[in-house]
């Protein structure tokens, strides 16, 4: 007899045997009766035992049953209205495949709330509640839209290295490794790796795959490690990527909305498609609104959180563009307006006051990115083997790398990044 999912349960199936494997949710006995919820990862059935109607040892076995053990239910279905999925399944056969302890660490339906640390300290039983498991379902359809979608416009998937001799952009803190007698450290970004395939003539290329960055921050939106979603592309510019970023962007909510009704469902959500295209705010115009609003920002900082919170009013909680960052508040490889060279070529994108993705048109001129390089007080040296490859015949290309956790995060209105994640990394957290 092949197994079925609780969702799978069909009236073809009334008056049938079938085989169920799942977890026992919730049990209510009623003396003659007993009322088994039966849990799998598609969602839940009632096993209904009428004392006089089943054998036996399998109503004695029901009355010993442990919340969050693991059964074998071969039955009948009958239909009943009143039950989840209008559906029960009247056992001929209950086993017991593997009884939980008692009591349980964190309570799997919901009924006693428990903090996020909580929840993680004990994450196995956390990913087993319905909700907590669609957000997972969601991001895995997420990053199925995001292969579809990049591979149906010319791109091919890499991976990159995740160790490395030198950071990528210089500034932000590396997590050191040890690496037989050399110094090697975990990768921030692929961003390097990404620009020397631009020069072996891929063109087009894209990565999932994750980073790491040894920054002590404590927030809701921070992780040390996360998973990216990276692009690089030839012959464009940093307006070519970003119609591909918005256009994907609206893809993923198109996919999730059409596939995952069930999952938003669980949810309570109810999602808004994007509309293209995503509107265009100036570095210059952010720091006017953020200026009219209280929050004075120098000319050549980045975007405070208040200011970015104050934008978020004006504009709404929409997906939206700041364009045209100032040259020193991007990396070296940023390309400047030639006619206003202390302006670059660059973008953030914006989900409120949510920073998703960023990137730039490329600097793909050798001499240039070289003094680039040093204006940022870097060494070049230390950057040989990537700038070799911009001296003999790089083409001009653009990237954007998206934060996959976060994507997830201001879609799903999670309020804490690490609920997007299955085993989150923090400066506080490497267990589980």
């Amino acid at each position: 007899m092949q197994r079925k999912w609780t969702s799978e349960i069909g009236d073809e199936d009334v008056g049938k045997d079938i085989l169920l494997y799942g977890w026992v949710h919730e049990i209510r006995d009623l003396g003659g009766l007993i009322f088994i919820i039966l849990r799998d990862r598609e969602g839940f059935i009632q096993v209904t035992l009428p004392k006089k109607k089943v054998p036996a040892e399998t109503f004695e076995l029901a009355k010993k049953l442990k919340r969050e053990s693991v059964i074998k239910v071969v039955g009948t279905v009958k239909k009943e209205p009143k039950a989840p999925q209008g559906y029960e399944v009247i056992p001929k056969e209950i086993e017991v495949l593997n009884e939980a302890e008692v009591p349980l660490p964190l309570e799997v339906t919901e009924k006693v709330p428990a903090e996020l640390d909580t929840r993680l300290d004990h994450r196995f039983l956390d990913l087993r509640k319905p909700k907590i498991q669609a957000i997972f379902r969601i991001r895995h359809q997420m990053l199925q839209s995001v292969r579809a979608f990049l591979c149906e416009h010319g791109f091919i998937e890499v991976n990159t290295p995740k160790i490395v001799s030198t950071a990528t952009e210089g500034g932000t803190e590396l997590f050191p490794i040890s690496y037989f007698e050399k110094e090697a450290f975990l990768n921030q970004s692929p961003q390097l790796y990404k620009q020397i395939l631009m020069s072996a003539g891929f063109e087009r290329v894209f990565e999932i795959g994750p980073i790491f960055r040894a920054e002590e921050h404590n927030t809701t939106r921070h992780l040390n490690e996360a998973i990216s979603i990276d692009i690089e592309m030839s012959f464009t510019d940093h307006e070519g990527v970003m119609k591909i970023l918005e256009e994907l962007i609206v893809r993923v909510y198109e996919d999730v909305v059409e596939n995952c009704e069930k999952f938003l469902n669980w949810l309570n959500l109810k999602l808004d498609i994007p509309s293209l295209p995503f509107e265009r705010v100036t570095y210059d115009e952010a720091l006017e609104i953020a200026r009219k609003k209280g929050e004075e920002i120098p000319w050549g900082e980045d975007l405070t959180t208040p200011a970015l919170r104050a934008l978020a009013e004006e504009i709404g909680d929409v997906h939206y563009f700041i364009v045209d960052w100032p040259t020193e508040c991007k990396p070296f490889y940023a390309m400047p307006y030639e006619d206003r060279p202390e302006i670059c070529k660059s973008f953030d994108l914006m989900k409120g006051p949510l920073e998703l993705a960023s990137g730039t048109q490329r600097i793909h001129k050798y001499d240039m990115l070289v003094e680039s390089i040093k204006a940022k007080g870097l060494n070049p040296e230390s950057f040989e083997f990537y700038l070799e490859a911009f001296r003999y015949g790089m083409p001009p290309h653009a990237g954007w790398g998206l934060g996959a956790e976060r994507l997830l995060m201001s879609m799903l209105n999670l309020k804490n990044i690490r609920e997007a994640v299955l085993f989150p990394r923090d400066r506080h957290r490497l267990l589980p």
